[in-house]
């Protein structure tokens, strides 16, 4: 099987553009994969100061993520920072990493032309990912457009430093779903927490309605067709809805006489019923989080007993396990 490595950030409530465009794919790979799923707290620091904040969403992202359906019997789930080999082999791998392949990051640029203050792990954040990668022998990394940059990043850091010392790493590849286009936030953009425009996945019904009825539409009046292709609502419906009703809603639109409040009404009908049964798993785990750590903490100790290899490996090859040559 292949072994399959994703990290999710606990900066903030996961949203629906979470959910579909990471934690869907990887609790649906447990099922034929090696699978290895984090929660990457360390990543959360480059723009989460609060230590409380921190902590709670760590915890919140495993409730969120044993709710939906991840099986810690059928995977690896950890939480990045209980791992302390990553710290180590980052320093190793940050001496092999050019300084123009990280000022050439993406994710580095679009974050600093946001307004975000640029730190040192801001910009080395791509090194830190190799590691949890690299680490962990991972084979293939699913992730969306924007991030398919990181994962070459890593390969060139892997090729770097097997160049120099010999096989060590497996070079990963990204897997990128074209299946599913970006998902839209309230506004149109990208679903992302630094845009402030979420769905998040569990929320109580009053605010889950009153994001849904904020979701940004334009002035068609109410007696005129509509474009259901230009529509964040109907972008929204599709990710949820059967054929059937994403076809009924497209005639509603074409046919007028059905406005967008309609549609945002249809649209938290299906949200509410998607997710009713997650949502009562995740009352029952978060009655008691001790169940939650001690999930997490066998967790890490899988996750440990494959990073002991890798970096035992390491320390040999680079001379740092200077014992072992006298």
């Amino acid at each position: 099987m292949a072994r399959v490595l994703s990290g999710i950030q606990p900066s903030g409530n996961l949203h629906i553009g979470n959910y579909f465009g990471m934690m869907k794919p990887m609790i649906e790979y447990q099922q034929n994969s090696e699978l290895y799923c984090f929660i990457v707290n360390y990543h959360a620091m480059t723009s989460v100061h609060d230590g409380r904040r921190l902590a709670q969403g760590t915890i919140e992202a495993a409730l969120d993520f044993l709710a939906l359906g991840l099986d810690p019997h059928k995977s690896i789930f950890w939480v990045q920072s209980d791992v302390i080999e990553v710290q180590e082999l980052t320093w190793i791998l940050s001496t092999m990493t050019n300084m123009g392949l990280l000022e050439r990051a993406h994710s580095y640029k679009d974050k600093v032309a946001q307004g975000i203050t640029p730190s040192h792990g801001l910009f080395a954040y791509p090194v830190l990912m190799a590691a949890d990668i690299l680490l962990y022998q991972a084979e293939i990394i699913p992730v969306g457009k924007d991030q398919k940059q990181h994962i070459e990043m890593t390969r060139d850091i892997a090729i770097s430093f097997n160049h120099e010392f010999g096989e060590t790493f497996v070079l990963p590849e990204p897997q990128i779903s074209e299946e599913l286009a970006t998902v839209p936030g309230l506004d149109g953009r990208k679903m992302s927490k630094s845009y402030d425009n979420t769905i998040p996945i569990f929320l109580p019904k009053s605010e889950l309605k009153k994001r849904v009825m904020s979701i940004v539409t334009d002035s068609t009046p109410l007696e005129q067709s509509k474009d259901p292709d230009t529509c964040n609502v109907f972008a929204l419906y599709k990710l949820f809805a059967s054929s059937e009703k994403i076809q009924a809603m497209r005639q509603h639109y074409l046919g007028g006489n059905y406005g967008y409040g309609h549609a945002k009404k249809e649209l938290l009908s299906l949200l509410e019923e998607y997710f009713a049964p997650y949502q009562e798993r995740r009352l029952e785990l978060a009655k008691n989080p001790a169940t939650v750590i001690d999930i997490l903490q066998h967790g890490t100790a899988k996750a440990r007993e494959k990073a002991a290899i890798t970096i035992e490996l390491v320390r040999e090859k680079t001379g740092l396990a200077y014992k072992k040559f006298f």
